[in-house]
C-alpha cells in the first residue's frame, strides 16, 4: 500500500436519492488501486485526487488546495448522472503529500498516470496546486512514449518560473521544457487566458524564448471565438495527443473566489467550454486535470461547483 494515498469513503459523495442512479453519488464506485481489476473493454473514466499544496505555499500563494479534491466531490455529487449504463465511474482515491515532500508526491502521480491510461481509462485529476501538472504530464509521457503530446493550459499565469530552489506550482511547465530539451523534444505549449498583470516580463522572455503558444485574456472571450478556435485547431493538428489542464485562478473571482490566486480580471466558463467541445472533438484528448481549487476561501461553494460542472461537462463529452 502506498503511504501517500488514501482511498474515497464512499459517504463523501452525496446527493438526492432514486433507484435508478439519477445521481453520480449513484454510479460512482470508490475503488482502490493496489485491489482493483480494471476491466479494459468498458469505458472507464477514472477520478483521482491530487491533495497537495506545498507547491503552492512554496510559491508564496493562499494554502488550502489540499482540500481541494474533496470539495470537488462533494459538489459532483449532486450532479445528474448522463453516463451509459456500462460506463464506469471510479474514484480512484487520492494521492497526497506527506512531510513536503513535493516531489515524491509528483512522481506517485507520475507512476499512478501511466497505470490509469495502461488499463485504458479516460483519467481526472482533481487538485490541489498547479504542481500537478509536472506528474501528470511526465505520466502521459511515460505511457506514450515518442508520440507528441501537446499541452493545453487555461490559465492566466506561465507557470514557467525556474525550479532553482525546488519545484512549486509556478514550474511545471518549465520542468517540462528542461524535459523535452534534454530529450531532444519538442515541447508544444499552448496558454490560453493569460494576463499581464499576472505575468513578469522575465516570464514573457521565457515564453517566447521556448515558442510558447499563448492567447492574452483580452482576446479569450466569445467575441473572439472563430480566432480561438482557430488557434486552438493548429495546435492540435500538429500533435498526436493532448493534455489539457485547467487553472481554476485563471477564471474570474465573480466565478472562482476559492484559488490561490483570485483576480477578477479573469476569463468566463463559456469560452472554456467552447474550447473543451473543440479540443474533445479532436479525439486526441488523452488526460486533463483541474488545480488550485482552495475551499478555504470559497463563497458559498461556487468554485466548487465550477470545477464539478467542468468535470462533468468532459466526462459527458469523452
Amino acid at each position: 500500500m502506498m503511504l501517500d494515498y488514501k482511498i474515497t469513503a464512499k459517504d463523501l459523495w452525496t446527493g438526492r436519492k432514486s433507484d435508478q442512479e439519477l445521481y453520480l453519488h449513484e454510479k460512482v464506485q470508490c475503488v482502490s488501486l493496489v485491489e482493483f481489476e480494471f476491466n479494459k473493454d468498458l469505458k472507464i473514466i477514472a477520478l483521482l485526487g491530487y491533495a497537495c499544496d506545498e507547491g503552492v505555499k512554496r510559491n508564496q500563494g493562499r494554502i488550502g488546495a489540499e482540500h481541494g479534491p474533496d470539495a470537488i466531490r462533494k459538489s459532483l455529487g449532486k450532479f445528474p448522472n448522463h453516463l451509459a449504463n456500462d460506463t464506469q465511474f471510479l474514484d480512484c482515491g487520492t494521492i497526497t503529500c506527506l512531510n513536503a515532500d513535493l516531489e515524491s508526491t509528483q512522481t506517485n502521480l507520475t507512476n499512478t498516470i501511466e497505470l490509469l491510461l495502461s488499463q485504458n481509462t479516460f483519467p481526472i485529476v482533481i487538485g490541489g496546486g498547479h504542481d500537478i501538472a509536472y506528474g501528470h504530464f511526465k505520466g502521459i509521457k511515460k505511457h506514450l512514449g515518442n508520440k507528441k503530446i501537446g499541452i493545453i493550459n487555461f490559465d492566466a499565469h506561465f507557470d514557467l518560473r525556474q525550479n532553482t530552489s525546488g519545484n512549486n506550482s509556478g514550474t511545471p511547465f518549465n520542468q517540462i521544457a528542461q524535459d523535452c530539451e534534454t530529450e531532444n523534444a519538442a515541447f508544444n505549449y499552448l496558454c490560453l487566458g493569460i494576463r499581464n498583470d499576472a505575468n513578469d516580463k522575465v516570464l514573457f522572455e521565457t515564453a517566447d524564448s521556448l515558442n510558447v503558444k499563448y492567447l492574452e485574456t483580452e482576446h479569450f472571450n466569445m467575441h473572439y471565438l472563430e480566432h480561438v478556435q482557430l488557434i486552438l485547431m493548429q495546435f492540435i493538428e500538429d500533435v498526436d495527443y493532448i493534455y489539457t489542464t485547467i487553472d481554476l485562478d485563471g477564471f474570474s473571482s465573480a466565478y472562482a473566489p476559492g484559488v490561490s490566486a483570485p483576480s477578477p480580471m479573469g476569463f468566463s466558463p463559456n469560452i472554456v467550454l467552447e474550447c473543451l467541445k473543440v479540443i474533445i472533438d479532436s479525439k486526441k484528448l488523452i488526460s486533463l486535470d483541474l488545480a488550485e481549487m482552495n475551499p478555504t476561501y470559497d463563497i458559498d461553494g461556487q468554485t466548487a461547483k465550477l470545477a464539478a460542472s467542468l468535470v462533468h461537462f468532459v466526462m459527458h463529452m469523452v
